[in-house]
C-alpha cells in the first residue's frame, strides 16, 4: 500500500509540474494586436471580421484585432503606406497601388465574385432599365476603384463608348449614395445591393441591376497586408487568417447569428440582411486561394480603367504561403 501510495504521489506531482510548465508556457504567448482596416464599412463581405472578433475566433487564434473603418480603398491604402494599418480588406482592384510601389502584398481571398454589389437608382427615378443609364451620371467609390469598374464594365457590356456614362466619386460611403440620389446630383450609384432593397422598403430607392447579372468570376476583395507585417509578423497574419477563415465557416452555419452580428455593420433590417446573406453569403471564399478565372478579370480591368497599357501578371502581387491548411 505505501508503494501504491508513493507512485500515486509521484504521479501526482509530475501532472502538477507539467500543467505549471503549460501555465508558464502559456503565460508567455500573448495575442499580437494587428490593426486592421475596411475601406467599406457596411459591406457584408467584411464582416466575418466583426463576426471573428465578437465570437472570440481571433483571439483563440492568438491574435487581436482592432478595426478601423476607413472611406474607400484611396484611404485604406494610404493608411496602410502610412503604417497606421497593418492589413488592409480591400478590392481585388487595388492591386495597382501594389504595382506602383505600395509596400503591400495580397494575402488571402475575401470574395470570389461581385454578389454584393449592384446599381440603385431612387425610387421615383425614370430609369427603368439599363439602356436608360446612357447619357446618365453614376456615382462610384473613389477613381479607380472597383465600384468604377463595375460601372464601366455595364457600359461594356451596352456596347458604349466610355463617354456614355459620367462617373462621380463620392467617397465610398452608402451615405453618400443615398443623399446624392435623394438630391438628384447622382442618376445612379454602384454600391451594395442591399442598399438598393432597403431604399426600396423606404420607397427612397431601388436596385436597377445586380453586378452578378453582367459580371460572373472576379476577385472582388482581398486581404493586403503590409510588407512589415509580412516579413515580421509573419506568425501572427498566418493565425490572422485562420481565425478569418473559421469565422466564415461560423457564418455559413450560424445564419441567424451571422444576420444578427451583420445588422450592426450595415443597418439593414432582418429582411434586407436575409436577403443580403442568401446573395453574397455563396461568393466568399473558404480557403483564401486565388483561382485563375477570378483574377484574370482583375487583371483586364487595370486596362478597362485605362491604369496599365497590358494585364499584369498577378501572381506577383498575391501569395498564398500564409494562409492556414484546409483538412
Amino acid at each position: 500500500m505505501e508503494a501504491i501510495a508513493k507512485r500515486t504521489l509521484g504521479s501526482m506531482s509530475l501532472l502538477a509540474v507539467s500543467a505549471m510548465a503549460a501555465l508558464l508556457v502559456a503565460s508567455d504567448v500573448r495575442a499580437e494586436t494587428l490593426r486592421v482596416g475596411k475601406s467599406s464599412d457596411i459591406a457584408f463581405t467584411f464582416v466575418p471580421l466583426d463576426v471573428g472578433f465578437q465570437k472570440g475566433i481571433f483571439q483563440r487564434n492568438g491574435v487581436d484585432v482592432e478595426i478601423i473603418n476607413l472611406a474607400g480603398s484611396a484611404k485604406l491604402h494610404q493608411a496602410m503606406v502610412a503604417g497606421a494599418v497593418d492589413i488592409g480588406l480591400g478590392a481585388g482592384t487595388d492591386v495597382p497601388f501594389i504595382i506602383k510601389g505600395a509596400p503591400e502584398i495580397g494575402v488571402g481571398a475575401i470574395a470570389l465574385t461581385p454578389a454584393l454589389f449592384g446599381i440603385t437608382v431612387a425610387y421615383n427615378s425614370p430609369i427603368r432599365t439599363v439602356a436608360d443609364l446612357k447619357g446618365k451620371n453614376i456615382g462610384v467609390s473613389t477613381v479607380g476603384s472597383l465600384t468604377e469598374w463595375i460601372a464601366r464594365q455595364l457600359a461594356k457590356t451596352q456596347g458604349w463608348k466610355s463617354t456614355d456614362i459620367t462617373i462621380i466619386a463620392n467617397g465610398g460611403s452608402g451615405a453618400a449614395n443615398i443623399a446624392g440620389l435623394r438630391s438628384g446630383v447622382l442618376d445612379a450609384s454602384v454600391g451594395a445591393a442591399a442598399q438598393g432593397w432597403d431604399m426600396e422598403t423606404r420607397k427612397e430607392g431601388r436596385l436597377l441591376v445586380a453586378a452578378s447579372d453582367f459580371i460572373s468570376s472576379f476577385l472582388e476583395n482581398v486581404h493586403f497586408a503590409t510588407t512589415d507585417t509580412a516579413e515580421h509578423h509573419q506568425d501572427a497574419l498566418r493565425r490572422y487568417l485562420k481565425g478569418w477563415y473559421e469565422a466564415v465557416d461560423y457564418m455559413v452555419q450560424n445564419k441567424a447569428e451571422t444576420n444578427k452580428i451583420a445588422m450592426t455593420v450595415t443597418h439593414f433590417t432582418p429582411e434586407v440582411q436575409d436577403k443580403q446573406y442568401d446573395v453574397v453569403m455563396p461568393s466568399m471564399s473558404r480557403d483564401g486561394t486565388f483561382p485563375k478565372e477570378a483574377t484574370d478579370p482583375v487583371a483586364q480591368s487595370f486596362v478597362d480603367l485605362q491604369l496599365m497599357d497590358k494585364a499584369p501578371d498577378m501572381s506577383l502581387y498575391l501569395t498564398t504561403k500564409f494562409l492556414p491548411q484546409r483538412k
